[in-house]
């Protein structure tokens, strides 16, 4: 399809794609610094103080369609614009594989509602392959991250405990909440096993960081994002101060296209559609930061072919769209019988896990490598139901008031009789765990398949191997375990080899990494060890697709710390003339 590009006479410092993690941080220390700064992004402007965005303190009954999840993957209040599957943008597969990528077109991206899982990475990390021989060390090590993790938990705040583990690193930690029963019964329960059980680390304020931002209070509603800036979303907390700088423009609705280049094969800026007008427009540049996630970076890179770089820009070693990989992701839940008749009070506490249990094994010992955490939830959440409490493993029958076994289910008295002894009873545990980058998935370019907007989409290539098949069976086992050792009794029937023991199909967690990986070797990786393109001095990627492995840990923390390293390392470069 043929374009006419409106340039735009403007030249910035940097154009940044991207509002999310990487993006937002890079607005943040460049605009600090007095560059001045194009700020790019698919959806639309997004402000969770706004009244007529927020769906924080809302109930189910003033959804329209009474809280069903019709709109938006995890319900019409998430604070998502996007989903798997977005309406005019499709992406394809091949060879069987069952890839989903998971888009949130708004600024802040998909910061908005995570789960504020801040975790950094540790030492051992950063080099895998010198422990187990598996994929490729990074070019850095955790000394060269860590300044840039303590100045991120500083600046946005990070609740948590000192617990000197090795590869857990300690950070600057706010009060962690207290743990609710189900938590401390985990924590019992983990202590009898000899598996720890540790405060969480999430970003969410317990107590003040700076006077733009009030502490949480306990809503449980983080997934909504937060009206009083309480959690961490880029949105809030990174790219609202940088607007107020004055150094920032901000371009919603901005579909990129490609990276352009002169004839000397340096970025020039970006070409763009607008979602509105759909008409294609140009936005000029010293510098070009790319972090609109790992996969859609790598579609923009692969999309941006010239006769100077006939393969996509930055990939004449042709690892673009290589080496993608998610964590792993399976779950159980439980029935806690001794929990039935608890007496009702308030603990929601924050939207999320107030402990989590870390890595604990020596992989050594086991059959397979790298390792995963265990995120849990219970309490005294909105009820659900019926089967899915145990019930199935007790003949549908479980004890009632005078001692007897009674039937499980009816309607009126009996069924809110049921309703009330049920609540709180529930427990349910997901691992999530460290994939080996393998060069075999990747991303490319579909040959035949366009979206709305013309531009080419994404086909995906992506198996699991046996390693994360035996870590779910290990997450399975370690899983009933624990629910036996609290004296409940585990939902359903245990996962097995036929489902790969309840293995997530890659992308549903939403941890996607890899696609333009840092390394030494300009033959074998695309950007260096401050996040520059090898072949492209004034391209830089600061999202997920930087990174040469993912942990056992969420990567936001990282992609934080990164982008922040590469925005300081861009403002010297610049001082110096270098880009």
């Amino acid at each position: 399809m043929a374009f006419e590009i409106k340039k735009q006479g403007k030249v910035y410092d940097v154009c940044i794609v991207g509002s999310g993690a990487g993006g937002g941080m890079a607005a943040k220390i460049l605009s600090d610094a007095g560059l001045k700064v194009a700020l790019l992004e698919a959806g639309p402007k997004y402000d969770p103080a706004d009244p007529e965005q927020s769906t924080q303190l809302k109930w189910s009954y003033e959804s329209p369609r009474r809280g069903a999840s019709t709109t938006r993957p995890f319900g019409d209040f998430d604070a998502a614009y996007g989903g798997w599957e977005i309406d005019g943008e499709p992406y394809t597969r091949k060879n069987g594989t069952e890839f989903d990528w998971f888009r949130s077109r708004m600024l802040g991206g998909r910061t908005n509602h995570w789960g504020r899982i801040s975790l950094r990475f540790g030492p051992r990390d950063f080099k895998h392959k010198s422990y187990d021989g598996l994929g490729d060390d990074w070019p850095i090590t955790y000394d060269d991250v860590a300044p840039f993790y303590d100045r991120v938990d500083k600046m946005i705040g990070v609740f948590g405990s000192k617990e000197n583990m090795p590869n857990e690193p300690d950070g600057f930690f706010l009060p962690p909440p207290k743990p609710r029963l189900h938590e401390l019964m985990v924590k019992k329960a983990g202590d009898r096993l000899g598996i720890p059980v540790i405060p969480a680390r999430l970003s969410i304020l317990t107590r003040s960081v700076n006077k733009d931002r009030s502490p949480c209070f306990y809503c449980s509603q983080c997934s909504r994002s937060c009206k009083v800036y309480g959690d961490f979303s880029s949105s809030s907390v990174l790219v609202n101060p940088a607007m107020k700088s004055g150094h920032v423009d901000l371009y919603t609705n901005a579909m990129v296209r490609e990276v352009l280049t002169d004839g000397s094969g340096k970025a020039t800026g970006v070409a763009y559609v607008d979602r509105n007008d759909l008409q294609e427009y140009s936005v000029n540049a010293k510098v070009v930061v790319l972090a609109a996630s790992a996969c859609e970076s790598a579609r923009l890179l692969l999309n941006s072919k010239s006769a100077k770089h006939p393969n996509g820009l930055a990939n004449s070693s042709g690892v673009v769209g290589k080496y993608l990989h998610d964590s792993t992701g399976s779950s159980r839940s439980g029935f806690l019988p001794h929990l039935m008749d608890r007496k009702r009070y308030n603990e929601d506490g924050v939207g999320g896990m107030h402990m989590y249990v870390p890595w604990w094994e020596d992989n050594k010992k086991l059959d397979f490598a790298r390792g995963y955490h265990i995120e849990f939830g219970g309490g005294m959440h909105m009820p659900t139901y019926g089967y899915g409490f145990g019930m199935e493993n007790m003949n549908g029958k479980y004890p009632g008031r005078d001692g007897k076994t009674k039937p499980a289910g009816g309607y009126g008295a009996l069924l809110k009789d049921d309703y009330r002894r049920f609540y709180g009873a529930h427990i349910g545990f997901a691992g999530r765990g460290e994939c080996i980058a393998r060069e075999d998935n990747y991303c490319e370019i579909d040959p035949n398949v366009v979206d709305k907007y013309g531009i080419p989409v994404l086909r995906f290539n992506y198996t699991w191997s046996d390693h994360e098949i035996k870590q779910a069976k290990h997450m399975q086992d370690t899983f009933e375990q624990i629910i036996h050792e609290m004296g409940g009794v585990a939902n359903g029937t245990k996962p097995g080899a036929d489902t790969k023991y309840g293995l997530e199909n890659p992308g549903r967690i939403i941890h996607e990494v890899g696609t333009t990986r840092m390394g030494d070797d300009p033959n074998k990786s695309v950007l260096n060890k401050f996040n520059q393109a090898h072949e492209v001095k004034n391209l830089f990627v600061v999202d997920g697709g930087a990174f040469v492995s993912q942990a056992d840990k969420n990567p936001t923390w990282t992609i934080l710390a990164l982008s922040m390293r590469a925005s300081e390392y861009i403002v010297d470069q610049l001082k110096k003339q270098n880009l």
